[in-house]
């Protein structure tokens, strides 16, 4: 089975002189672009609003499988997913539907991206219910029972405390064999990585730097617990990245990025520059070069998924960021 190995995010819609007229040109372009530039799989946010350190809620926020759909008659090799699904948004059943669907329009390119919701705020705007965590992690487990086996060509019945389906039917069938891989996205070690390990062909995990290590130890501990190899999961980590051809360059995007949510680096408190350089890669080439092969590669994992925050809308900085990113991770 395919798995993830460089990850282009595309998690912001709100571009300098793009109208919204042409705005899904835009977007189909840096798709386009990343796939060329060597990147395996497009994926979008699943959201409504945009998040906080992004931009203000109002900000222009695409509906991810309408996008997807749209993408992948645009697109030819590279997968096609949300980093990641919230399970609150949608029925299971139906999301397989949709799933399917994106496989089927794609040629079998289609990767289920899912976790447990997370970002109250839409939550609340849109009318979707927000239980507390336990629940959300609850509800997510019961839908993998439903969208498991439907993408894998079986027709499940499930009467559960919060989905209930009966003998359903999904046709047409998923292209890829067994279907769509599932992707679980999430670094809660007690239960997220467990549904990792019982129910996911990849874990991504948007963390910091230095917390991948003991999340990749509470995987095996789940793993040996099932009875399952570690290594039949793909991981890949989380990160955004500002990149270009010089670290001045870099540096001075991203001071661009936060003066647009009203920030100054050179202001910020320590402990508040210290958190965003856990989070963030950047630089020239050579030093986000030598940053991924330390965090990514020499720790085990199979690969990285990127946004660029600061300028992903730029064609020229996503083709530097997958040339880049192949040199280390091929």
């Amino acid at each position: 089975m395919t798995r993830t190995r460089l990850g282009f995010q595309i998690p912001n819609f709100t571009f300098p002189d793009v109208p919204d007229a042409d705005l899904f040109e835009h977007v189909a372009a840096m798709a386009v672009q990343a796939e060329e530039s060597g990147f395996d799989t497009v994926l979008l946010m699943d959201h409504f609003y945009q998040l906080p350190m992004l931009g203000p809620p109002d900000w222009n926020m695409f509906e991810a499988y309408t996008l997807l759909g749209a993408l992948a008659a645009r697109t030819r090799r590279a997968r096609l997913g949300t980093l990641v699904t919230g399970n609150t948004y949608r029925n299971p059943a139906l999301l397989a539907k949709i799933l399917t669907g994106l496989d089927v329009i794609s040629g079998g390119r289609a990767l289920a991206g899912l976790g447990a919701g997370w970002f109250e705020q839409e939550h609340v705007g849109y009318g979707f219910e927000f239980p507390p965590l336990k629940e959300r992690l609850d509800r997510l487990e019961e839908a993998l029972r439903i969208i498991k086996p439907m993408l894998a060509d079986e027709r499940p019945t499930l009467d559960g405390r919060f989905y209930r389906v009966r003998e359903a039917i999904n046709r047409p069938s998923p292209l890829q064999q067994g279907g769509p891989p599932i992707m679980i996205g999430g670094g809660g070690e007690k239960r997220t990585l467990r549904l990792v390990a019982q129910y996911a062909d990849e874990s991504n995990l948007p963390c910091s730097a230095d917390e991948i290590p003991r999340k990749l130890e509470a995987l095996e501990r789940h793993c040996a617990d099932l009875g399952r190899e570690r290594a039949t999961v793909g991981v890949t980590w989380l990160t955004s990245m500002v990149l270009a051809p010089t670290t001045a360059e870099a540096e001075a995007a991203r001071n661009a990025l936060l003066a647009r949510r009203g920030m100054d680096w050179n202001t910020l408190p320590d402990h508040v520059r210290e958190n965003l350089e856990r989070v963030i890669v950047l630089g020239d080439p050579d030093t986000v070069c030598e940053q991924i092969q330390t965090q990514v590669v020499d720790r085990g994992l199979d690969g990285v998924c990127v946004n660029l925050p600061a300028d992903g809308h730029d064609l020229e900085r996503v083709a530097l960021a997958g040339e880049t990113l192949r040199k280390v991770i091929g």
